[in-house]
């Protein structure tokens, strides 16, 4: 093991105390990890409602956004505030912007100016924050992280309770496609269901397991997907797992996927940690193709997986048929893929936020 690097900045992570994090709060505390000894996890909701940051850190680390925040918006704020206070940097990382409800970012908008830097979850949330007049208030102070998988392969599988209907629908010889990561309408799940449509109609026999849960606090998001199976007479070839606690379960259902789908609005872009963390399954993932050239060029990880063929791109307005045709190709290849160095690719992460940590 490499000793440690006593020029890299001491950080505070801020984090919350829930139990079942979210995508972006799963970064946050990898991250720290990733850090070791020199990064402190500041917890949310302490006894005076102030996250404690030690004072030899040199920099606070605050993603945004983080679901459980909603409960206590003035916690961040207030941590940023105590650690400019204290001559400490403020590093910023925004996972989404323009995507994000405009209460939600008008709620950050105190925030910015005590950013002594701010990192983006990809080329593309950097031009939306750049676009909007919030960007004003913010340092100029910017850079991309290339996000890393947000999960890593375990030694062991465990097959969870959910698996069961999996296992049901390949002994029957069904098409198994995967889906992975929280369920709501920006992400576009629903399009999934178009493909499966698709699918049934050239003659196969899919069966989507959709590994997540339902955005909570958004109306209707579980009454309309449900209404859309129903609507497309998919109601015995779609299940939706809900959370699923440990790494060991998702790989386990991972395993059961003949290939995993994705249709983004946007496409395709590098801030996608369950497109990498499906990669990792070694099956193959179609998606669609970014809306610009130069997405990945920050990202080692995506170019890796996208020049061995572990990511199948279709064209960026693929429609369900072309979809689903790119499925049935890519199981047919077959092929092994490339291993993922998911170590390496926190590394690189931790390197950009590094970079920023220090009070220029």
């Amino acid at each position: 093991m490499p000793a440690p690097d006593q020029s890299a900045p001491s950080l505070a992570v801020l984090v919350s105390p829930a139990a079942a994090p979210c995508g972006v709060e799963a970064f946050a505390r990898r991250l720290a990890g990733t850090a070791g000894q020199r990064a402190t996890l500041s917890v949310l909701g302490g006894p005076d409602g102030l996250p404690r940051v030690p004072d030899a850190a040199e920099a606070l680390v605050l993603n945004l956004p983080v679901v459980a925040w909603k409960r206590d918006l003035a916690g961040p704020l207030r941590a940023a505030m105590a650690s400019r206070r204290a001559g400490r940097g403020v590093v910023l990382v925004l996972h989404e912007w323009a995507d994000l409800d405009w209460k939600r970012r008008a709620s950050y908008l105190p925030i910015l100016p005590l950013a002594t830097a701010i990192a983006f979850s990809s080329p593309e949330v950097a031009r939306q924050f750049a676009a909007s007049p919030a960007s004003r208030l913010a340092t100029s102070r910017r850079a991309v992280v290339p996000v890393p998988p947000n999960l890593t392969p375990p030694a062991m599988t465990i097959a969870p309770l959910q698996a069961v209907k999996l296992d049901e629908a390949r002994a029957a010889g069904r098409l198994v496609i995967g889906h992975f990561g929280s369920i709501y309408p920006k992400k576009q799940s629903t399009a999934v269901l178009d493909v499966a449509r698709a699918l049934v109609d050239s003659g196969a026999d899919p069966f989507v397991a959709f590994i997540g849960s339902f955005v909570k606090g958004l109306d209707r998001v579980e009454e309309d997907f449900m209404a859309r199976v129903a609507a497309l007479g998919l109601e015995d070839r779609v299940t939706v797992t809900g959370y699923v606690a440990s790494e060991a379960e998702v790989f386990g259902l991972f395993e059961r996927c003949d290939a995993f789908v994705y249709a983004f609005a946007e496409g395709l872009t590098s801030r996608r940690g369950s497109v990498l963390a499906c990669a990792l399954s070694g099956r193959p993932v179609v998606v669609n193709a970014p809306a610009e050239a130069g997405a990945f060029d920050h990202h080692p990880t995506y170019r890796m997986l996208l020049e061995s063929g572990a990511l199948k791109l279709v064209p960026h307005t693929a429609d369900a048929s072309v979809i689903a045709a790119a499925v049935l190709e890519a199981v047919a290849d077959g092929g092994r893929r490339p291993p993922v160095d998911v170590e390496a690719a926190w590394r690189d992460a931790l390197a950009v936020v590094d970079s920023l940590a220090r009070v220029a």
